[in-house]
């Protein structure tokens, strides 16, 4: 026993249970009536909040507009821009001046570049937009079907293969549509050994070949007709496939709501 009163000491238990709630009020006040200090979490005033909703809201919409010119989405502008170009390149001087038509297959090979990086680009770097959805295959399309028809009607091509290639592309397009709301049908390997043929066999015969390579064009593009149509009946398999799942799987939801 030292004899020193509890007081003095430690402080009686009331005392210490002040002084804990004290030191536990810390955070909403402060001693010798100070103003808090605000700490690194605690939210800004009004004023502050109001300043943060309204940069988020214009840093967000600058964010959007940048989103909309990036890489991707311009080398497909450049391929719709291409288009008409193409086409007036194809058909100047009646369409058979092989100076002309070297310039056409020109601007079709970079057509089909541009096609085969912005959806590569777009995919690697993030750069997916609601515009290159749309637009990229729009662009694709009408840049091989500009090719076909002026190749027809120049009387190149026949106008089955191109009836057949576009009727394809149409038709798949819109059995995608369709069965979207069970899933998406995704790109085959097929399908894309398809659009290569396709790139290939029409690129030679914009160009003003003869000989031999005038021979193997006529055989690229059987090829890329035959690929044409056994991938279009593939597509068509798994569209079936994925609504019959689609429905199944809907179907036996119910049936758990239902229990």
């Amino acid at each position: 026993m030292t004899g020193v009163p509890a007081s003095a000491a430690g402080g009686s238990p009331s005392a210490k249970g002040a002084a804990g709630a004290k030191g536990a009020a810390g955070t909403s006040g402060a001693p010798g009536g100070m103003k808090p200090v605000r700490s690194e979490g605690t939210a800004p005033a009004r004023g502050d909040d109001t300043k943060a909703v309204r940069g988020g809201k214009l840093g967000a919409a600058a964010v959007n507009e940048a989103s909309l010119w990036n890489v991707a989405n311009l080398l497909t502008m450049l391929r719709l821009v291409l288009v008409p170009g193409f086409v007036a390149l194809m058909l100047a001087d009646g369409g058979y001046d092989p100076a002309w038509r070297a310039w056409a297959w020109a601007a079709f090979a970079v057509a089909m570049i541009t096609d085969i990086f912005d959806g590569h680009l777009a995919r690697t770097y993030n750069l997916v937009t609601d515009f290159g959805k749309i637009a990229d295959p729009i662009a694709d399309k009408a840049i091989m079907g500009a090719a076909l028809i002026c190749l027809s009607a120049l009387g190149d091509l026949p106008w089955w293969v191109t009836g057949v290639i576009l009727g394809r592309e149409l038709g798949i397009t819109l059995l995608r549509f369709l069965v979207i709301r069970y899933g998406v049908i995704p790109a085959s390997r097929g399908g894309k050994l398809k659009t290569l043929a396709q790139g290939t066999a029409v690129g030679m015969y914009v160009l003003a070949l003869t000989g031999p390579l005038a021979t193997l064009r006529f055989w690229v593009m059987a090829v890329a007709v035959v690929l044409t149509v056994v991938t279009g009946l593939d597509y068509v398999r798994q569209a079936i496939v994925l609504r019959r799942r689609g429905i199944a799987e809907r179907r036996a939801a119910a049936e758990e709501a239902e229990r």
